[in-house]
This record gives structure tokens, C-alpha cells and sequence, in this order.
């Protein structure tokens, strides 16, 4: 599977808004499975729609079950309708693939075992790296007949017809994933005899066993929970369609709304889980409590609002029982008052990807200081979070979870965002529609149109800060030159890019304390600056430098690629402009001021060819993109062009 593009997400002020979580995986793929299972037909509403239910409807229907999808209706939501074997699958071999799906993998393994039928099942790489002897071996006690084609306790799996030993009682450790206990309490009723099923060791993720057994009720079918660690099924009947049945909100994906509004300064709403939800990991907004946040808990929506006038409190927890909303906590850890410690989570090591120590290396991008254990993660917040490219895994709660650094005012670069289609496809619009960016105001053009001059003011008016990105290069040169670099040494040089100590006030450029405004116009500095601007890693560290001027307030940037490279997402974009006249005059002016000679016919004919050198440039070349607003200031003083663009800013945000 090839990676989909990069997805940057700007540094945010806040959030604040309402989300309508999707249907929960957790609940969606038991309940297609248990329909299928069931006498009669089941009509599924809200259902999640995304690659892991996508895999379980697939490997349904090539299993001879009748699977529809109905699209809305005046006086009906969408569905899914499914007539159901009564506990005897129609086709009898099948091959399967099942992608990455755990939550369709493991108890269509357990009910294929037990179905009397020649199956193969096996997903992607990475599925096939997670361990899943315990359930087989489980299954083996009854009699399945059961093959792992590659290594010994791992898929792809070939199943044949199970040999039934009559056993009444089976056992299971509960300590590597509660998907294998799951996947028995589903299959199970398929012997049509009375069994109990025991759990060996501590039982990790114990809230999405009760979860199984709370649908399986709703089928008709008691599982008896005991004090014992057992379950016992009575075995007196299969499953039976409850008729229409609604699927709550994704507790887990919840949790990185309810975590944005802890942090983010503004009150979230999550509607579609709350006290009343089946779901464990609703139990997520207590941790939150626990930090500080202000949670209050509905029947069935949930608000977050940050702490009064503190931090969120650091924590110690054990959160075996919400290992998959337990990420996020990992990223709220970043905003927290002190180190805040992870434990009893090593079932993250048998998810998507090994979770600990994926986790444990992005957050340290971040500028976290991170203490990896077996089965814990001590996570120290850094003063400052740094931008940073998040790497996925292929595992969609990596990138959901991360998208909450952007809270800490910084870039995040989300590599293959693509990969939430396995739970949550539209994960990044629901996030974007209750963020709050730091607003950026591009202006573009070309020299001696004004941009500069207009910025700066524009900045000062507004209170942003001030970036005029065609001086970086020569501050870049002049670092170079004072620390004696040569200019061929591209990775010093794009070193010193990245951490360029720059900053733009009262219309002066100063390099750390040092106000350099007029040393960068010296012409070796721009002989320099032309040399340096050919290496690729100075002009990539120098982009995201650029960037990391987005701070709040707001940014007011000026250049010839503000609105369309570097800040493609500004909140206002302009371009201005002026004839070629108009700007030799103004250049011809600002040189007699400054006490030299200038002839406004050479001064012409410059402009006139870095104009077109400019736009004929490869690389985003200079011209007035269709989303900048364009002023011609050909006519206009510096007060006027000004107000011109404040106005437009002002009708722009009415």
C-alpha cells in the first residue's frame, strides 16, 4: 500500500465547536459479525464506515451472507441490513483478506475454527507480525484445525474443518490482547452446548470484554460473568436478530476532542457517547479529569474546557483498561505541569505498530524527554514544542493523536494521513472544523511594490509579528560570513538556516540583538546570499524557519511565495503591484535618501528583468495567484495601500 501526501496542519490558538463522532469500530465489526450469526434480519444504523469495516463486510459477503446498503430516507437514517445463517455460514472455503484488522481478524478466526468449513486468512505485513497464538491455542483445545502457513502463532492461518472434542470448559490468557477472550465469547455459542470460558493471568482491556458481552445480550444470548474470572455460556441457543440496532459513537476516537478542549481554551462538545455509552474508553474523561480539565458527562454527549487559569496537572496512571484512548493521553502529557507517567499498557506492543516504541520516538521529536519501559512510557513536557514531521506507521491513532501538538503552537506534519481511513476517514475535516489557525496575512509582489514597507506596518497595526522572508537568505549570508563558513558547506550552512536567530521590528531586521538591517545590503552579502540560495537543504530549512513565524497573534508575511508556497493555507492573501515606472521611482527616491546616486533608466530596466526573471522561475514563479487579492499601488501612497489591505482584512472577517 503506497502512502498518501503529507498533511501539514497549522499551529492553532484553540478550539472550540461540537463533533458527531461516527460509529464505533469496536461495536460495528462485533455487530455486523453477530448479525451474520444471528436468525433474522438486522438492520445496523450509524455504523462506521471505514477500512476495517470495509474488510469485515467483504469477508462476510464471500462468506455467503447477505449483506445491503441502504442509503438515507426522508424518515430513515442510512443502514446496513443483514439476514443472518442462524449459526451456519453458507459457503463452506473461502480465502480472506482482512488487511489490518484486529477487530475483524481475530473473531472471524475463533467462528471460522468452529465453522466446519476450509478458510485462509491472512491481512498485511504487519498483521502478520502480530501474535495470536494464545487464541489458536485456545481454539486447538476444542478440537480446530488449525495451520499458520509462515511463523508458528502468527497469520496467514489455514483452517479446516474442526474435529469437536466435546470439551466443556476452555482457556485463554487474558494478559496479550482482549480480542482473544472477545472472539471466544462470539464464537463460542456456535458449539450449541454449555461451556465456560476461563481466563488465565490479569486481563488487559477488561471494559471491551464487557462490551462484547453487552452486544451479545442485545442478540439474545446471556454470558454469565463471574467472580472467578470465568464466563459461562448456557449453550441453549444461537444468536437472534435484535431487529434494528444503533451504533454508538467511537468512545476512542472521542477521546482527541475531548483531549482539544483540555487544552485548546475553548469548550468541545462530543456528541454520540457519554454516561450512558457501553463503551470503556468513555472513561477517558475522567483521566482528563484527573489532569484538572473541566469535564462534564451527559447521557450522551460529553463537554471539555481547560483548567481555570493552570495547566493541566501531571499524572500517574494505570490504564490497562483504556489502552487505545491512552495515546492521546500520551499527547495531552506534552501540555501538562510536570512528567506524567503511562502504565500497564503493554498491549500497545501488539497493536497497528509496536505503539511504545513509536510514541516514544515522535514525542521526542517534539522535544519531549522520553523513559521507554516494557510496559510503561514516562513522558517529560518540553518548555517549547518544536515543529516537527510525525511518522504514522500505518496506524491511525498515531495520526489522529498527534494532531493535537499543533495546540502548542507549531507545525505538524502528518505523514500518510491517509492511514485514519481505518477507523475514522474523515478525522482531519472533523479537526479542522473546531480549530482556530494562527491567522496569517500573505502579501506578494514584486520589488519596489511596497509589500515591505506595507507589512510592517500592517503588522504593527494588528499587533503580529513581522516576517520578510527576502531578507532570511541575506541574514543567512551574513551568519555565514561573521562565522567564516564557506559558502560550499551546505550542511553548516543549512544548519545555521534552521536555527537563524532573526526577527522583523519597527521596519529594522535584526539577527539575534544585533540590527543588521543595512550590513545584509552590502553587496557582498547579496553576492553571498545568491551562492547560498542554490543549496536544496538551506532552501528547506529556511522554509520551515519561515514557517515557524507563525505565532499567535498572527503573522503579517511578505515576499513572492508567502501565499503560495509557504503559507498556502493564509487566512488573506494579497498581491501588490505597481508599473514599472512607479517602482524606479520609488527606487530612485529611497537612494537619494539615502545619500547616493541613482539613474532611474538603469533602475528600469532592472526591475523590468528581475521581473521577468522571477516569473520565469521554475520553482514558483512570481505572479498573482486566482485566491490573492490584487492591489495595484501605482497610485497610492504607503497610507493609503495600507488601509487598503486593513479594510479588506476587516471585510474579510465580518
Amino acid at each position: 500500500m503506497s502512502a498518501s501526501p503529507d498533511l501539514l496542519l497549522p499551529p492553532l490558538l484553540g478550539v472550540e465547536g461540537r463533533v458527531r463522532l461516527p460509529g464505533s469500530k469496536s461495536i460495528s465489526n462485533r455487530v455486523l459479525l453477530l448479525a451474520a450469526l444471528s436468525e433474522g434480519e438486522t438492520r445496523i444504523e450509524n455504523c462506521l464506515a471505514s477500512d476495517d469495516t470495509a474488510r469485515m463486510m467483504e469477508a462476510l459477503t464471500a462468506l455467503g451472507i447477505n449483506c445491503r446498503t441502504l442509503p438515507a430516507q426522508a424518515d430513515a437514517p442510512p443502514a446496513i441490513v443483514i439476514t443472518g445463517c442462524g449459526g451456519v455460514l453458507p459457503v463452506r472455503q473461502a480465502d480472506l483478506f482482512l488487511g489490518n484488522a484486529g477487530t475483524a481478524f481475530r473473531p472471524l478466526t475463533a467462528v471460522l475454527a468452529l465453522a466446519g468449513g476450509h478458510y485462509h486468512l491472512h491481512g498485511t505485513a504487519r498483521m502478520h507480525e502480530r501474535p495470536i497464538g494464545d487464541l489458536l491455542d485456545a481454539l486447538r483445545s476444542l478440537g480446530a484445525q488449525i495451520g499458520c502457513t509462515g511463523n508458528e502463532g502468527y497469520p496467514p492461518l489455514t483452517i479446516a474443518p474442526h474435529q469437536d472434542n466435546g470439551a466443556t470448559q476452555v482457556r485463554v490468557r487474558g494478559t496479550v490482547s482482549s480480542q482473544f477472550v472477545s472472539a471466544l465469547l462470539i464464537a463460542l455459542p456456535l458449539l450449541r452446548r454449555p461451556i465456560t470460558l476461563a481466563l488465565e493471568g490479569e486481563t488487559i482491556s477488561r471494559p471491551y470484554i464487557d462490551l462484547t458481552i453487552a452486544l451479545a445480550r442485545r442478540f439474545g444470548l446471556a454470558i454469565e460473568a463471574r467472580a472467578d474470572n470465568t464466563f459461562f455460556l448456557p449453550g441453549t441457543h444461537g444468536y437472534r436478530s435484535p431487529g434494528v440496532l444503533h451504533v454508538e459513537g467511537d468512545a476512542s476516537s472521542a477521546s482527541y476532542f475531548l483531549a482539544a478542549g483540555a487544552i485548546g481554551g475553548g469548550e468541545v462538545r462530543v456528541d454520540g457517547v457519554g454516561a450512558d455509552s457501553i463503551q470503556g474508553d468513555v472513561r477517558f474523561a475522567e483521566a482528563l479529569a484527573n489532569m484538572g480539565a473541566r469535564i462534564e458527562v451527559h447521557p450522551h454527549h460529553i463537554l471539555a474546557r481547560p483548567p481555570e487559569n493552570a495547566r493541566l496537572r501531571a499524572f500517574d496512571l494505570d490504564l490497562n483498561h483504556i489502552p487505545d484512548a491512552a495515546m492521546t493521553l500520551a499527547v495531552a502529557a506534552l501540555f501538562a505541569d510536570g512528567p506524567c507517567r503511562l502504565r500497564n499498557i503493554a498491549s500497545w506492543r501488539v497493536k497497528e505498530t509496536d505503539r511504545l516504541a513509536a510514541m516514544s520516538t515522535e514525542l521526542r521529536k517534539l522535544g519531549a524527554q522520553v523513559q521507554e519501559e516494557a510496559d510503561a512510557l514516562t513522558i517529560t513536557p518540553p518548555a517549547r514544542l518544536r515543529a516537527a514531521a510525525i511518522d504514522t506507521y500505518d496506524d491511525h491513532r498515531m495520526a489522529m493523536c498527534f494532531s493535537l501538538a499543533t495546540l502548542g503552537g507549531v507545525d505538524i506534519t502528518i505523514r500518510d494521513p491517509a492511514c485514519v481511513n481505518k477507523t475514522f476517514p474523515e478525522y482531519f475535516t472533523a479537526f479542522a472544523a473546531i480549530s482556530r489557525p494562527v491567522p496569517v496575512i500573505a502579501i506578494d509582489g514584486p520589488a519596489a511594490s511596497g509589500k515591505g514597507t506595507v507589512a510592517a506596518a500592517v503588522a504593527q497595526a494588528l499587533g503580529y509579528t513581522h516576517l520578510d522572508s527576502g531578507a532570511l537568505y541575506r541574514l543567512v549570508a551574513l551568519a555565514a560570513q561573521r562565522q567564516q563558513i564557506a559558502p560550499e558547506d551546505e550542511e553548516t550552512l543549512a544548519r545555521i538556516a534552521r536555527d537563524l536567530p532573526a526577527r522583523f521590528a519597527q521596519g529594522r531586521v535584526w539577527l539575534e540583538n544585533d540590527d543588521v538591517t543595512d550590513a545584509i545590503r552590502a553587496e557582498t552579502i547579496s553576492q553571498l546570499a545568491s551562492q547560498i540560495s542554490a543549496h536544496a537543504r538551506v532552501r528547506s530549512a529556511l522554509f520551515q524557519r519561515q514557517r515557524d513565524f507563525r505565532t499567535a497573534p498572527g503573522l503579517v508575511a511578505e515576499g513572492r511565495d508567502m501565499g503560495s508556497v509557504i503559507f498556502p493555507d493564509a487566512t488573506h492573501k494579497f498581491f501588490l503591484t505597481a508599473s514599472v515606472e512607479a517602482r524606479a521611482q520609488r527606487r530612485t527616491r529611497q537612494a537619494q535618501a539615502m545619500g547616493f546616486h541613482a539613474n532611474i533608466d538603469s533602475l528600469r530596466r532592472e526591475i523590468a528583468a528581475r521581473d521577468a526573471q522571477d516569473a520565469a522561475r521554475a520553482h514558483a514563479p512570481l505572479k498573482h495567484w486566482p485566491d490573492a487579492q490584487l492591489i495595484d499601488t501605482t497610485e497610492m501612497d504607503i497610507d493609503t495601500a495600507v488601509q487598503t489591505v486593513l479594510r479588506a482584512i476587516q471585510a474579510a472577517s465580518v
